[in-house]
């Protein structure tokens, strides 16, 4: 684990950002258990999976994990994970604030930038509890799926579609092994009930809106 201070600015963005042409093609990251916040003073690990075009595992990419609030960030280089395509970087954030963390594949410039997590001190609690909808809109961006249905375009664009939450909830949960015409194929990430359930309040509620 590696970790540094310095001056840096504010990255532009907030949500995500782009995927860059780059050998290859691009990638998809995926994040595990994201957590609702961390806690100042002690490591936070984060771990990922890198998918080229979304669907096959890249393993042995030189990865890592930027952190910024205000003027001050942390890093850490990614390492292996237990199964293939898998990583870990762990950082320790100094300073209590809404930090955001920007994933570097390692594939060319694919990278994804997570909606900002709150750092508490230890001891205390997170400002505000998180509503579902923030919750699912937080996993869309970290779950990858930001990157293929508007980034990418390599899944339909989801805005203003008349979906239902037990149709989102089952294709979540179980995606068709045939994708329909111009699309890739949408992977199983395996997402536990909690996870399927925000996705679906955030697809079917607030992104409506997103048009």
């Amino acid at each position: 684990m590696t970790r540094r201070l310095r001056l840096a600015p504010l990255p532009a963005l907030l949500l995500l950002t782009g995927i860059a042409p780059a050998p290859g093609g691009w990638a998809v990251i995926t994040v595990e258990d994201l957590p609702d916040y961390v806690v100042v003073g002690q490591p936070v690990t984060l771990t990922y999976s890198v998918r080229q075009h979304g669907q096959t595992l890249l393993r042995g990419l030189n990865g890592r994990i930027d952190a910024t609030t205000g003027r001050l960030s942390a890093t850490a280089a990614a390492t292996a994970g237990k199964s293939s395509g898998q990583y870990t970087a762990t950082l320790t954030l100094p300073q209590a604030g809404a930090w955001t963390f920007t994933i570097h594949s390692g594939f060319g410039d694919s990278r994804v930038t997570l909606v900002p997590l709150e750092a508490i001190a230890a001891g205390t609690r997170p400002s505000r509890a998180l509503a579902e909808t923030e919750r699912g809109r937080r996993l869309f961006v970290a779950k990858g799926c930001e990157t293929c249905h508007r980034q990418g375009g390599a899944g339909p664009d989801l805005a203003g579609r008349p979906l239902t939450v037990d149709y989102v909830k089952a294709f979540i949960a179980n995606p068709p092994a045939t994708p329909r015409s111009g699309t890739l194929r949408m992977p199983n990430l395996n997402l536990t009930e909690s996870e399927i359930a925000a996705l679906a309040a955030f697809v079917t509620t607030e992104r409506q809106a997103l048009r």
